[in-house]
């Protein structure tokens, strides 16, 4: 199963701002990796390193790699609205990502893990696959024996942002997930438009 596995704080400092979460080392060093930093002097980005390096980022930031990420691409495109915020709520009803936003796993990768370990569940189910696209009305839980595990206890009670397209239900500790998100409500900090224009030429 292919993902990314290389060094997070170095890709954070490329895009200058956290994408993997919480990081102390980004923090520390939160100016562009390379030998001389900020002293280095860079080239104003094209119009197309610009786009390129949104859509990398998105691709960074929910952990999928270039053949998903277009296969998603094409399926946003031919449903209705905008092209961008189709993508993005796409990318919100991977099974990996609903784990995380639902407060089950601290990060994306940890929910990924989770996910493929057969420790969730879908609808009662148990599932393996983390790029399974969740529909209204499903329910994403934690399989009985695994809700003792200590990542997942520990993520439950340092969680506290509940996201209102989600309902959880701490006794069972499973959610259903009851719409698709608007744009306004998803919090990442993405331009989704230049990625709209980088697969437009």
């Amino acid at each position: 199963m292919a993902r990314y596995t290389g060094p997070k704080t170095k890709i954070a400092r490329k895009f200058g701002e956290p994408i993997f979460g919480p990081d102390k080392n980004f923090e520390r060093r939160n100016c562009p990796p390379g030998q001389h930093g900020l002293a280095k002097k860079r080239k104003k980005l094209s119009e197309y390193g610009t786009q390129l390096r949104e859509k990398q980022k998105v691709k960074y930031t929910y952990g999928v790699l270039e053949r998903q990420f277009r296969n998603l691409y094409d399926k946003a495109s031919k449903m209705k609205g905008k092209t961008g915020e189709n993508l993005l709520m796409l990318l919100e009803s991977r099974l990996d990502n609903i784990v995380y936003r639902l407060g089950i796993a601290p990060s994306r990768p940890a929910a990924r893990q989770l996910v493929s370990h057969c420790h969730i569940t879908l609808n009662g189910e148990v599932t393996s696959i983390p790029s399974i696209l969740v529909r209204p009305g499903q329910i994403v839980g934690v399989r009985e024996r695994s809700k003792s595990l200590e990542v997942i206890q520990d993520s439950l009670s340092a969680h506290s942002n509940k996201y209102s397209w989600f309902e959880w239900n701490a006794d069972a500790v499973s959610g259903k997930f009851l719409n698709l998100p608007v744009r306004e409500e998803i919090p990442e900090n993405v331009n989704e438009q230049l990625i709209v224009e980088l697969y437009s030429k």
